[in-house]
């Protein structure tokens, strides 16, 4: 299934869209689209009858914002530096274990809605990633399979990064990540069913129009269900938490001088295979 939540910032309704592309409206099936659906079976078998039966009510897009496609998210962990062709571009070598760092919920907007450029940034920057979000409580789990398992589904998410609040300032990268509007989310949370390999997802990302990203999660250093396992070792992962799976090779960082990085007025756009695709436009904070 393609999840998603529509409508006004902090009033969205859960919505689905068909396999024709056909919105449509869950609002009376069930309340919203988070955690506390994910980890309930009855719920969610609720959600695909209704899917099936062709009958739920069809909304029209026309003019409808497209939320985050999960709420009332708990945490985002983050992984840094997990392709092999982003560790060689910026110059270190691959991580002997997961680099783990956080963003906070808040930094969540829609997939089409506006992206704040910090004031004194410099060095605003893009990141394509693959976003897990977690269905199962997870402690200890004990192989990637088991990572697998607590799936609940992916989605397109825009790690948005400012790289001299990240690198240059001190401390831990938490100053360059957690800047408003930096984790645009969605379109869809698609079901992990619909997804046979997440290994095998192409990314994408344009700015301007042009092509800087041009992935695989197949350069993944640590796969999905290893990341899950991993993470899972030193916190406890809830249904309704996510995890963004690193970017590929392309950002603006890895430019030559002078580095090409975001100015109000940008238009980024980006995708994975089979999750969607998202677009926003930059803009002074």
């Amino acid at each position: 299934m393609k999840l998603m939540r529509v409508g006004t910032a902090g009033a969205e309704r859960p919505a689905l869209l068909d396999p024709q592309g056909v919105l449509r409206d869950l609002s009376g099936v069930v309340p919203d689209i988070d955690g506390a659906l994910l980890a309930d079976d009855e719920a969610l078998g609720r959600v695909r009858a209704a899917a099936a039966s062709g009958d739920l009510p069809v909304l029209d897009a026309t003019g409808l914002r497209v939320g985050p496609p999960l709420a009332r998210i708990g945490k985002i962990v983050c992984i840094g530096l997990n392709y092999h062709d982003h560790a060689r571009e910026t110059g270190v070598e691959p991580p002997a274990e997961p680099v783990v760092f956080f963003k906070a919920a808040d930094t969540v907007v829609g997939p089409y809605d506006t992206v704040l450029v910090p004031r004194r940034s410099e060095k605003t920057d893009w990141e394509v990633e693959l976003a897990v979000v977690i269905g199962r409580t997870a402690r200890y789990l004990e192989s990637a399979r088991d990572g697998l398992a607590h799936v609940a589904g992916y989605a397109v998410a825009h790690d948005v990064s400012e790289r001299e609040f990240q690198i240059e300032r001190g401390g831990t990268w938490d100053k360059g990540k957690n800047c408003e509007t930096f984790n645009p989310l969605g379109p869809w949370l698609v079901t992990a069913d619909e997804v046979a390999d997440p290994q095998d997802l192409p990314l994408r990302l344009w700015v301007n129009g042009e092509l800087k990203q041009n992935g695989t999660t197949a350069e993944q250093i640590f796969p999905v269900g290893e990341v899950v396992r991993y993470v899972s070792q030193f916190m406890t992962l809830y249904p309704g938490d996510v995890i963004n799976t690193g970017t590929p090779a392309g950002v603006a960082m890895g430019e030559p001088e002078p580095k090409p990085y975001l100015r109000a007025g940008d238009v980024v756009e980006l995708e994975i295979g089979g999750l969607g695709r998202q677009r926003q436009e930059f803009k002074d904070a």
